[in-house]
């Protein structure tokens, strides 16, 4: 059983056996067999498929202007600013700065 949050409110066992019986009264409702249960479980997902290539969480600084543009643009607008910047790298060479001389 998964863990449950605080404060959660389990029934008591008179009123877990109501509602047991309103399930095995309606027509439309059924409980399943433990058997049932077992051949369910691997299709049961949780979460998002561990993508093949991932990526580095960082935390970036950009202007105020740039992240509201991109926002605007709906969800996976961080994932749009990551392609934007690859395509920038495809068409710049990227020279580590020179240190000035004190």
């Amino acid at each position: 059983m998964p863990k449950l949050k605080p404060g959660t409110i389990m029934p008591t066992p008179e009123e877990d056996s109501r509602i047991q019986s309103g399930i095995d009264s309606d027509p439309d409702a059924y409980s399943l067999s433990d058997e049932e249960w077992e051949r369910v479980k691997p299709l049961v997902r949780i979460g998002r498929p561990k993508a093949e290539i991932t990526k580095e969480r960082i935390t970036i600084r950009l202007s105020h202007d740039v992240v509201t543009q991109f926002r605007a643009t709906g969800n996976g607008w961080q994932t749009r600013i990551d392609a934007a910047l690859k395509e920038w790298l495809g068409s710049h060479s990227l020279e580590k700065p020179t240190e000035k001389a004190a």
